[in-house]
């Protein structure tokens, strides 16, 4: 049984979730290809790079706000949530609550997402981390 789109989405926020990298290998295919600078391609990469994000935001919870399925391709909308308490892409824990955002997208092939891409809020997680200084405007004082 080949598994769908939507499928693989929730086994993404299923890992997410549960803090578990190694369900990487239940949507994530071993070529995976990853069109995102904090992350090399291929599944065990991926597996490094969860490890690491759940070290950082160890109480990190994702919600899926959107789910769109189009041919071979599955687009995301989600939001995570988690108090950064160890280190984070090189930055040490500042024990500030911080909500970042994402938009992705997979290339489904053979039941297992094959490529990635995703734009991520970075910028104003780093504003909450104190990484970065805030800007003035309504998205800064979410």
């Amino acid at each position: 049984m080949t598994t769908s789109g939507p499928q693989l989405a929730e086994l993404f926020v299923e890992m997410t979730n549960t803090h578990n990298p190694d369900l990487v290998d239940r949507f994530v295919a071993r070529d995976y290809i990853n069109h995102n600078n904090f992350v090399a391609d291929g599944r065990e990469a991926n597996r490094q790079f969860w490890a690491a994000f759940f070290t950082g935001l160890p109480d990190v919870k994702v919600t899926m706000e959107d789910l769109i399925v189009s041919g071979d391709r599955v687009v995301g909308r989600f939001v995570y949530r988690g108090t950064h308490t160890g280190d984070l892409l090189g930055i040490p824990a500042s024990g500030q609550r911080v909500e970042m955002r994402s938009i992705d997208i997979w290339r489904v092939d053979d039941g297992m997402f094959v490529e990635h891409w995703d734009e991520l809020n970075l910028m104003q997680m780093f504003q909450q981390i104190g990484v970065l200084p805030p800007l003035d405007g309504p998205e800064a004082k979410a």
